[in-house]
């Protein structure tokens, strides 16, 4: 997946923002929180970043899809080999997934605010 569809697909999600921080990387947040990062300092330590389910961060570790994302890892964060490590329709269902998993933490009254209730 090329960064512009990367990019797309994280601002498609519902109340989706982004912003660039550290080392011009590409912040997907929703409710102020994130939830996946490319480009900058992702693409240069390897690939595309998200927050996963448990079970699937042992299972792409254990493929060999993914590692550990550096700093996020012990919240369950991966970082892809490669930016083409998955299939584009496999990867927008893990930044949903990624997106669903930080709205349930929000407030109720966050997510209503963003019109995710």
């Amino acid at each position: 997946m090329t960064p512009k569809s990367f990019e797309a697909r994280c601002l498609r999600l519902p109340a989706a923002t982004k912003v660039v921080q550290w080392e011009g990387t590409s912040v997907f947040k929703v409710g102020g929180k994130m939830f996946a990062l490319g480009g900058g300092f992702a693409a240069g330590s390897g690939g595309y970043m998200f927050k996963v389910s448990d079970m699937a961060y042992a299972m792409l570790i254990e493929h060999g899809v993914a590692r550990p994302a550096p700093y996020l890892a012990r919240a369950k964060w991966v970082q892809l080999v490669s930016n083409n490590a998955l299939p584009d329709a496999e990867l927008t269902a893990y930044l949903a997934q990624a997106h669903a998993l930080i709205v349930a933490k929000l407030t109720r009254k966050s997510r209503k605010m963003l019109g995710l209730d």
